[in-house]
């Protein structure tokens, strides 16, 4: 099965293991592009990769 062109705010959620709040402030701030389909808030599923991507690194100790 073909992995998805895009996710919901909850898919986006489950898939990532972030709060949505915090899903949510990533697109406030400008480090996640989200794109409306009516009603439906959608994140490329590229994009969600890129982000995660970007995020800093576990440095344990610091």
């Amino acid at each position: 099965m073909q992995a998805p062109i895009a996710v919901t705010i909850p898919d986006a959620v489950k898939a990532t293991g972030m709060s949505r709040t915090s899903i949510y402030e990533a697109m406030k701030r400008g480090d996640l592009t989200a794109r409306k389909a009516g009603r439906r808030t959608l994140i490329s599923f590229a994009d969600l990769e890129a982000y995660l991507a970007s995020l800093p690194t576990y440095q344990a100790g610091a």
